[in-house]
């Protein structure tokens, strides 16, 4: 009887209606990360985290028979967590247990995120984001409705001010109007993909397009604009490339590397007047403020950096001190890089940035290579999880962390070097292949 049970609790682990499952789970729950904390806490979040993990352990060892070895992560990415749990080392005596609580957090993430770009492919990964990203956007759009309009009464708990009857900035469920127009952007990535691949009907595309666009402009979100604009040369480039014949593709691809590149390294020299910069404009005065005040931190421990502690709540050193100083309680540095050279020093960033760098390049090349618009969904969401890097901390922990990893695995299930070393390595993976009637139909993740 047990064996019974067991085999019929293995065969549901395996089977593709759960891995479609799981991932609509797990990308709800990354989503809804900042109301899970507000309304319930972090002890509930952390438990949803745990699950999540322990659930997508058990897949990978139950399908361990179609995995391999080599191209199961990147290289990169175990160098990175491994880093983070090397700064246990050097952590300020009294922090270990918040830094082992972060780096939980990072490795559980990044476990979940592994699962998702193992049993499900690309496609069926942007249709499941599709599907998350519809309901909670509409969602939000009503939450607002109501506290704006037909209630006139703000909800404290989800953060949300009731302002969309003065044209916003509203927040939905996502407790900020920055992280809004962070997810309307990516849905908007996501339903374009969608619609230009037609696996969704077309009413379903107007009406995705629709309200991400609503909520973009509703957000008042200064980034979001920033985003859209950078996604748009993306888009130019990576059609370029995919027009370009393949035997004439090497040079546009590194054009467009060498201009990123430089822009990089010019923006990394010059980031002292463009702080300044950011400090005269209206609105960026306090993050360029906020972003000095990081960087003389980081001075104190260049190499190696505090030690990893995640977010900024509870204020752990130095941002008692950073936050104190500017009189304001920030969460985050708002800026991806200067929270990884902060806690894990420019040897942790310098591998943050090789991690990203190696996925959006083989996300870009394999786009460029193939023919399906599908493939453009993931350098167009590397290039605005980067990019936002520049303005949020949100692709160092919770729902930027993951999908950063969910790209980045994928792009080297699609396109990796050491499938030389291992031609047997299965390339989409073979869970792909039994793909749920609802993913056949279009209407499923």
């Amino acid at each position: 009887m047990r064996r019974a049970a067991a085999a019929a609790i293995a065969d549901l682990l395996r089977s593709a209606a759960f891995a479609r499952a799981f991932t609509l789970t797990a990308l709800s729950a990354a989503f809804l990360t900042p109301a899970i904390h507000s309304v319930n806490g972090i002890v509930t979040l952390s438990s949803i985290v745990a699950g999540l993990a322990a659930v997508g352990i058990a897949i990978l060892l139950l399908r361990r028979d179609e995995l391999s070895f080599v191209g199961f992560a990147p290289t990169s990415l175990a160098l990175f967590v491994l880093w983070a749990l090397a700064s246990l080392a050097w952590t300020l005596d009294g922090a270990q247990g918040r830094t082992i609580a972060a780096w939980l957090s990072l490795a559980g993430w990044a476990v979940v995120a592994i699962t998702i770009a193992h049993v499900r492919d690309t496609l069926q990964i942007a249709r499941a984001m599709g599907d998350v990203l519809r309901w909670l956007l509409t969602v939000s759009l009503v939450v607002e409705i109501l506290s704006g309009i037909i209630l006139d009464v703000p909800f404290p708990t989800l953060g949300v001010e009731g302002l969309i009857s003065f044209g916003g900035p509203v927040q939905g469920l996502f407790g900020s109007r920055n992280l809004l127009g962070f997810v309307a952007v990516l849905a908007l990535i996501t339903f374009v993909v969608e619609w230009r691949a037609r696996a969704v009907p077309r009413h379903v595309a107007v009406y995705s397009l629709a309200i991400a666009s609503v909520l973009v402009v509703l957000s008042g979100s200064p980034t979001a604009l920033v985003l859209v604009v950078m996604l748009l040369f993306a888009e130019l480039a990576l059609a370029i490339a995919r027009r370009t014949p393949r035997d004439r593709r090497r040079r546009v691809d590194i054009a467009v590397a060498s201009l990123t590149a430089f822009g990089f390294v010019a923006a990394l020299a010059m980031h002292r007047p463009i702080i300044d910069f950011f400090s005269a404009r209206s609105g960026f005065a306090s993050r360029a403020e906020l972003w000095s005040e990081t960087i003389s931190w980081v001075r104190h421990r260049p190499i190696n950096g505090w030690g990893l502690f995640g977010t900024w709540e509870d204020q752990p050193f130095p941002t008692n001190i950073i936050n104190n100083t500017l009189g304001v309680p920030n969460a985050s540095a708002l800026n991806a890089y200067l929270d990884v050279v902060l806690q894990l020093g420019w040897v942790g960033l310098l591998l943050f940035a090789a991690f990203s760098t190696i996925a959006l390049a083989r996300a870009w090349l394999a786009a460029a290579d193939r023919r399906s618009v599908v493939y453009a969904w993931l350098p167009l969401t590397l290039v605005a999880l980067l990019v936002e890097s520049a303005f949020e901390s949100y692709t160092f922990s919770d729902l930027g962390w993951m999908l950063l990893v969910v790209c980045a695995v994928r792009a080297g299930r699609e396109r990796s070097w050491r499938t030389r070393i291992d031609p047997t390595a299965p390339i989409p993976p073979p869970s792909a292949a039994p793909a749920s009637p609802q993913d056949r139909r279009g209407s499923g993740g």
